[in-house]
């Protein structure tokens, strides 16, 4: 393997866990390890759009949003499959489907909220540092399924 082609996978390895460290910290709610997954500053304005929201744009605008999801989602899991990793230069984007359990507040003398599956697809943008990858923008979109009513709809009688 020559150098430039291990230091490729190297840098789709060290992507691929700061893809890893973004999600981990939403699951813990750790808002100051999520913080530091983004770019710092806002030389480079960071953009996110979570499903159903419009664009947020603005490091301290993104991290709010963050704050908000976290103090009301008491459960969060992501089961990341699909994972793909491009690169060019110092930049990397991440593809994935975010397969996501969640649960809201606990109900009456419940511990928890009813559990709730979604899927999203992502897209998540990096940028090299020298702090390691960072966030630029973070894509998500909600995968729209048929009902099987639907499906009953077309069917001839």
């Amino acid at each position: 393997m020559n150098e430039e082609h291990a230091q490729a996978a190297a840098d789709i390895a060290e992507v691929e866990a700061a893809n890893t460290a973004f999600y981990e910290a939403m699951e813990r709610g750790d808002h100051e390890a999520l913080s530091g997954s983004w770019l710092p500053g806002e030389d480079l304005t960071v953009s996110c759009v979570h499903p159903g929201w419009p664009v947020l744009t603005g490091r301290g605008e993104v991290l709010r949003s963050y704050a908000l999801i976290m103090a009301n989602t008491e459960y969060i899991q992501f089961f990341l499959t699909d994972v793909n990793i491009a690169m060019t230069g110092d930049t990397a984007l991440v593809t994935c489907t975010e397969n996501i359990l969640s649960g809201g507040p606990a109900e009456e003398g419940d511990a928890l909220g009813p559990l709730v599956g979604q899927l999203v697809v992502a897209t998540n943008v990096f940028r090299r540092t020298p702090d390691g990858w960072k966030l630029w923008s973070h894509h998500g979109s909600p995968v729209l399924t048929e009902s099987d009513e639907d499906d009953d709809e077309e069917t001839p009688s």
